[in-house]
């Protein structure tokens, strides 16, 4: 299993932040580290959030070993051509250290505060799924690209210098709908993320996506599987009553939290449930910290979580 760290951008990300969590991260020895794709955070008042493209190409250039990638970046307001050449050069820069999470967008308020069409559901995910495939067409086709479909429409366009890594550059495709999300990643995706599911969860899921893209043409080892979840942990249990105080209101026990998902406890209790998320299929686990000053936790979640995960 491997354990990367992922963060909220648009709850206060800035630059000085950024710096020192790129830079614990790499430091610690988490596998990788991945970021949301926000203008601003969902309710006011606004706080900063640092340009998710800007930030991860200065990652790419001041760190030599962590993966990294938007969690995820929309084709809502993030055009694929554009989303292309930014990935492409992105990932050149890093050696070839990118995952390239997209979506199709879904926090409102963004949409209507800087102008952008969210559209609804059934026209945003066709919107995606066109998307995607030019993505795809521009990445790893290496021959100009032409497209005419409803949402998007290319005329021998190339993504120049060509990507070093074309198609083997990885496309995730993050969510639990099994109508929309799951069909598409079967089809497309390189990884597929799953968001707060208990393990039993992620295992009903994962089979349907076996399923899935089977029916596709593909073979399931090609499709890497992933989730990202929320993390409560404290280096003990009175560290651990603090977090939960603090942690949605203080309304919700443990017991709670892990039905929902989320990852509780104290080193040995987070081991555990990290096991049994392995078990169950899950190859990539997205630790969602939410404290970006907190580098004193994350320093106690590597020595005391982190370098007992096989």
């Amino acid at each position: 299993m491997e354990l990367a760290i992922m963060i909220e951008g648009q709850n206060g990300l800035n630059w000085p932040r950024w710096k020192r969590m790129v830079a614990a991260v790499e430091e610690l020895g988490f596998t990788g580290l991945y970021r949301s794709d926000h203008f601003t955070n969902a309710r006011p008042p606004d706080k900063d959030s640092l340009e998710l493209w800007v930030s991860l190409t200065w990652l790419a250039d001041h760190t030599r070993r962590i993966r990294f990638g938007p969690l995820v970046t929309p084709f809502s307001f993030r055009h694929p051509a554009l989303t292309a050449r930014m990935a492409a050069a992105v990932d050149d820069l890093s050696g070839g250290r990118l995952t390239l999470g997209v979506g199709a967008g879904w926090q409102e308020r963004e949409h209507d505060l800087f102008g952008f069409d969210l559209l609804p559901p059934r026209e945003r995910f066709e919107r995606f799924e066109e998307g995607v495939i030019v993505l795809k067409q521009l990445l790893g086709g290496g021959q100009p690209v032409t497209f005419s479909g409803k949402y998007y429409r290319l005329k021998e366009a190339q993504v120049l210098p060509a990507p070093q890594r074309g198609a083997k550059l990885p496309i995730l495709i993050g969510g639990n709908g099994k109508k929309r999300t799951l069909p598409l990643a079967a089809r497309y995706a390189d990884e597929w993320n799953a968001i707060f599911l208990t393990p039993s969860a992620f295992r009903e899921l994962n089979h349907e996506l076996d399923h899935l893209i089977l029916q596709s043409g593909r073979q399931p080892v090609e499709v890497q599987r992933s989730m990202m979840t929320g993390l409560v942990f404290g280096k003990d249990q009175f560290t651990l009553q603090e977090r939960l105080r603090l942690y949605g209101g203080g309304n919700l026990t443990a017991a709670d939290l892990r039905m929902r998902g989320l990852i509780v406890g104290t080193p040995t209790e987070v081991l555990e449930q990290i096991q049994a998320l392995s078990e169950a299929g899950v190859q990539r686990l997205m630790l969602q910290w939410l404290d970006l000053d907190d580098l004193a936790g994350l320093e106690a979640l590597a020595k005391t979580v982190l370098e007992k995960v096989s």
